[in-house]
């Protein structure tokens, strides 16, 4: 590690509040360097820490934590939070396999109160930690920090009007870098574009304060009033008002002679509810070529800090993102009815490729799932074809909308799921483990799953001939095997898998990209004897009901795998065969899924041997699977 005057003696937030203030900003130069030395050794998330050191250091120097707690919203901004709080010696195992997760987790650190991942939980969370708080006649504080593009989603604003009816002593710190991974979107964009536009009003509060002080409290209420009509005028503070929070801002969230005495006139407020400081800050701050760069390094690979170049690996393969967008933009220059929509994702769904060749097609609506998948569904309603792409673990946070507003409907909305499986170093909380569950016990749904980029191709197109119910194709992050891409006139037949090799003794029936990790098993199992077909299944709904069945009558063990939880394929393979009366003799069936844990952050390749989905996992469960010949006795104990 390199070595730094204040920085070294700094281990955890008790010792930054033993610096004197004039220290501090040298402090947040030493933090700056370190957070890019570090990150450029991991990767990771370094526009958004950079844009918060000055704000990290205020909290922490003015709150008690982690008797106070302070609730980073998503957790991108978070790393130079876990520098000075004992993580500083670890914070080179960033995302890295048995090392600190890229977000906050309670697990980790008790100065992270509540795990984060997803934007939009930190007001609702401290909500309830305030809460708590006056229940237990406890006095500590509790911050949720916010950035804008968190503060676009619906559930921010629920929280928000809650806290405020509620009178809670919460407080919410708004980090306004104007700027989620895309440009912001929408109208609360321009709303604190216009806050920022207008003069603080603070000193001019302080001084109707000083006059009024003077006088009767008849004029002091009066003058209050007019303060905060004022107030409003002046600052545009009138939503979060509105919503019950006393509105501080904008100030400079750079500026640490500003942000220190302003906290600490909030931490002492005997305001009776929740507060709201607005600090306007700039992702990648201090540092060049993060602050040139169109994203801000929101997300990065390995980089020389000196020139700010990544070390991405270059390949010449397209990835499943790409070849997703260019075949919809293909399509699209065909049939003007088919529209993109994302949550704030335009670049990481390929849809910002979409976007140029037709923006009047194209939305992103910002983080609001919920949204966008009732705005694809209104747009279904009148004959257009909506691709809303999404990816797998955001789609979640949308599954009422996808229940109730596309399926009970049987509305065409097509779902572009992407990051389908694990992911690699964003761990559990982005993996896409869930969906194939969570899809196809929907009725009305078709629900694809690709086993390489030309399957992808052929699933796009079937899904744009699907107008009578919604349909759904994942498929996963990273390049794909560079195989020859069919026209985007080839369709599937629906409900319909492709034999891959066939066998006699082993089936395997693989949905979405185990599939050739299937093909290395079947070949280690050919070497000892063993026979086996592989089936890419392609639909886990509807199902191809007469080649499993035909696969079931004609080998001596089945074998299903898939990237995702139980409850998904397998266990719609069981359901039916058992309905069937295939499972009552003979046939030996045995499902390969995803475990039942999340898994933490590594490389994708060794989450997937952690899972025992890799080929050696295969080939051992078809081994194991042929020489179990069980017979329960009545006394024997399962459970054991």
């Amino acid at each position: 590690m390199k070595k730094y005057d204040l920085l070294d003696k700094i281990n955890y937030p008790k010792d930054l509040r033993k610096l004197q203030k004039d220290d501090l900003k040298k402090l947040a130069q030493e933090l700056r360097e370190e957070l890019i030395d570090a990150v450029s050794v991991t990767g990771g998330h370094l526009g958004a820490g950079l844009g918060v050191v000055e704000l990290t250091i205020a909290l922490h120097y003015v709150f008690d934590t982690p008797s106070d707690k302070i609730v980073w919203d998503v957790g991108h901004q978070a790393y130079p939070h876990k520098i000075i709080t004992g993580r500083r010696n670890k914070i080179r195992t960033l995302r890295q396999g048995g090392g600190l997760s890229g977000f906050t987790k309670r697990s980790e650190s008790e100065y992270d109160p509540f795990g984060a991942a997803h934007s939009s939980t930190s007001i609702s969370s401290t909500l309830g930690m305030a809460v708590a708080n006056s229940l237990s006649k406890n006095s500590n504080k509790v911050v949720a920090v916010i950035g804008d593009g968190a503060m676009s989603a619906g559930m921010a604003y629920e929280a928000m009007n809650n806290a405020g009816a509620t009178k809670s002593n919460l407080i919410v710190v708004l980090n306004d870098n104007d700027m989620s991974i895309a440009p912001p979107v929408g109208a609360m964009s321009s709303y604190l574009a216009r806050l920022l536009s207008g003069k603080t009003y603070f000193s001019l509060r302080e001084t109707v304060k000083l006059i009024t002080s003077a006088f009767s409290k008849r004029f002091k209420d009066k003058a209050g009033k007019a303060e905060t009509l004022m107030r409003d005028i002046v600052s545009g503070g009138t939503l979060f008002n509105e919503l019950g929070f006393y509105y501080i801002g904008p100030i400079d969230g750079h500026n640490l002679d500003n942000l220190i005495p302003i906290l600490n006139n909030v931490k002492n407020s005997k305001y009776n509810g929740p507060i709201l400081v607005h600090a306007v800050t700039k992702k990648g701050k201090g540092y060049k070529p993060a602050e040139e760069s169109k994203d801000k390094y929101h997300g990065v690979s390995k980089f020389n800090v000196v020139t700010g170049e990544q070390s991405k690996t270059k390949s010449n393969l397209p990835s499943y993102t790409r070849v997703f967008a260019d075949t919809l933009v293909k399509h699209a220059e065909n049939d003007r009815k088919i529209i993109g929509i994302t949550g704030a994702m335009p670049s990481g769904t390929g849809l910002d490729i979409f976007a140029k060749k037709f923006p009047d097609r194209m939305f992103d609506v910002g983080i609001a799932e919920q949204h966008a998948v009732t705005f694809a569904a209104g747009l279904a309603t009148e004959g257009y074809k909506p691709f809303a792409a999404i990816y797998s673990t955001f789609l979640q946070r949308a599954y009422d909308q996808v229940v109730h507003d596309v399926a009970i409907q049987k509305l065409p909305v097509r779902f572009a799921i992407d990051r389908a499986g694990l992911v690699g170093a964003d761990g559990p909380t982005h993996a896409g483990s869930f969906d194939i569950t969570y899809l196809s016990t929907l009725p009305n749904f078709v629900v694809m799953a690709a086993s390489d980029e030309a399957e992808l191709v052929k699933m796009i197109n079937t899904s744009v001939s699907i107008n009578d119910r919604p349909s759904a194709f994942r498929y996963p992050r990273g390049n794909g095997l560079g195989v020859t891409l069919p026209e985007i006139d080839e369709i599937l037949e629906i409900g319909k898998g492709k034999i891959i090799k066939e066998g006699k003794k082993v089936a395997i029936l693989s949905f979405g990209a185990r599939l050739q990790e299937s093909l290395k098993a079947a070949s280690a199992l050919q070497i000892k004897g063993i026979s086996t077909t592989i089936v890419d299944a392609r639909f886990a709904k509807p199902l191809d009901q007469k080649l499993i069945i035909d696969l079931c009558l004609n080998h001596e063990v089945l074998i299903t795998i898939e990237e995702g939880s139980i409850g998904g394929f397998g266990s719609h393979v069981f359901h039916m065969l058992s309905e069937k009366g295939l499972l009552d003799k003979g046939l030996k069936i045995r499902s390969m899924i995803l475990p039942d844990q999340f898994i933490e952050h590594d490389t994708p390749t060794n989450m997937y041997k952690t899972a025992g989905l890799d080929a050696k996992s295969i080939e051992q469960k078809v081994l194991d699977t042929l020489k179990s010949n069980i017979v329960i006795p009545k006394n024997k104990n399962l459970f054991n």
